[in-house]
């Protein structure tokens, strides 16, 4: 499909993109329940590979089992690791969070750091999961969340060239003002499980199918 030559620039299609899955959806935000800062970055690590869905059903038990950051620190690792078992990966995922609980509580005085460089220091914790504590706890826009529907689709609309996450996210963050940032995750997110589907992208009924090249 061949964009309109309306457009002026990439940044001016990409804020048509942003503003039509705005008044899409008004009430996108993180999936992830949680009610602290430990718990959103606990239920992000165990969101790797796993639908947000089947996260947020383990975490309804596993929040109350282990209720504080130190009862999570202290956990058996195996009792822990048959606790999340149905999240996949279950293995590196209950060491991952055993360990970053542990080593909250010894450097950072049993809080969840509110900084990038901090956050990438625990395990388990690369940026998207840093990314998505600081925007939805802190609210502090550093990057763009890029997850398996922000990656899918950017690719799909034109926006990156790019494969790796890491270099979508600097693709991504050019794009958009950095007040966009963390918005644009959760529309992109929302669009990707209801319109614009891996198997089935529903270009017809989509509301943002004039600024799309649909390249893959």
């Amino acid at each position: 499909m061949k964009i309109s030559s309306a457009f002026v620039s990439e940044r001016e299609r990409v804020q048509k993109i942003f503003q039509t899955l705005r008044s899409l959806y008004p009430d996108a935000k993180c999936s992830l329940r949680f009610s602290n800062p430990h718990e959103l970055l606990v239920a992000t690590i165990l969101s790797a590979q796993c639908t947000d869905d089947r996260v947020n059903l383990v975490t309804q038990t596993l929040f109350k089992k282990y209720p504080t950051l130190k009862s999570m620190a202290e956990a058996s690792l195996d009792e822990f690791e048959q606790d999340i078992r149905s999240t996949g990966f279950y293995r590196n995922k209950a060491k991952n969070i055993i360990a970053a609980s542990k080593f909250i509580m010894e450097k950072f005085n049993g809080k969840v750091p509110s900084d990038m460089e901090s956050l990438l220091l625990l395990p388990g914790v690369a940026r998207k999961t840093a990314n998505v504590v600081l925007g939805n706890v802190f609210d502090k826009a550093l990057g763009v969340v890029v997850d398996t529907h922000v990656q899918r689709l950017s690719l799909r609309m034109g926006l990156t060239k790019q494969k790796s996450p890491e270099k979508i996210e600097q693709d991504l963050m050019k794009l958009l003002d950095p007040t966009q940032w963390v918005l644009f995750s959760h529309l992109m997110i929302y669009h990707g499980r209801k319109v614009c589907s891996a198997r089935k992208p529903e270009c017809a009924l989509c509301s943002i199918e004039p600024f799309c090249p649909k390249i893959i």
